[in-house]
């Protein structure tokens, strides 16, 4: 499974737009094509990551709420359920 859902909002355009859309996207965002090829087939289990910013980019394209892309959970506690477990764990 990709780390992200590029290929997968990718193919749900018609083909002469899929075409387009391979193009134009790196160039938008800065990249060069196999960039962007590399960005769409990162794999769910490695480590590698597209860098933020162009994660923001991307999402901006698809119109897509923040986190929309990802392909995984990114859920984390907030600081302050953070604060506290810290505090109930060192609080002897």
């Amino acid at each position: 499974m990709n780390k992200y859902r590029i290929n997968a909002l990718l193919s749900n355009l018609p083909m002469k737009d899929y075409h387009k859309a391979l193009k134009i996207i790196p160039k938008v965002i800065g990249v060069s094509a196999n960039t962007f090829a590399n960005y769409r087939n990162i794999r769910i289990t490695e480590s590698r990551d597209i860098p933020h910013q162009k994660v923001v980019q991307l999402e901006r394209i698809f119109g897509l709420a923040p986190g929309g892309l990802d392909n995984f959970d990114t859920s984390n506690k907030t600081l302050r359920q953070l604060l506290n477990e810290f505090n109930d764990e060192n609080h002897d």
